[in-house]
């Protein structure tokens, strides 16, 4: 089952694994004094690749993808000013709002997958 749809729902069933290891540790360490939070970025490569918009490597250093199948998630570190006393930039309510907008993405993609898997089922077996 070597289709772009399903390798993108299991990419982004990868991706919301990631994501959720990644804030579930920002929440670990709301009391860690001067951590500063990771959050996985993705869409927005995968949208630049969809779209093909500048995804071409131009430049022997530039990141470039000439397969969406080639898009990986990056964790960026985001630097911004300490928002508690301690020196650390945890946000626990927008933590918690992307947890939650991260299980419904999973779960999006789960019923996905049921879906294409079922079809294919039906069609075996008919």
């Amino acid at each position: 089952m070597a289709d772009l749809s399903y390798d993108l729902i299991k990419k982004g069933l990868d991706l919301s694994s990631l994501r959720q290891k990644t804030i579930s540790s920002n929440i670990a360490n709301l009391n860690t004094p001067n951590y500063k939070v990771n959050k996985v970025e993705f869409e927005r490569f995968l949208a630049n690749a969809r779209e093909g918009m500048g995804m071409k490597k131009t430049h022997e250093a530039h990141f470039g993808v000439d397969n969406i199948r080639d898009i990986e998630p990056v964790i960026e570190k985001r630097e911004s000013t300490s928002l508690n006393d301690n020196g650390n930039n945890v946000d626990i309510d927008y933590e918690a709002t992307e947890l939650a907008a991260n299980e419904i993405y999973h779960n999006v993609l789960i019923q996905q997958i049921n879906a294409k898997l079922g079809s294919l089922n039906y069609v075996i077996n008919r």
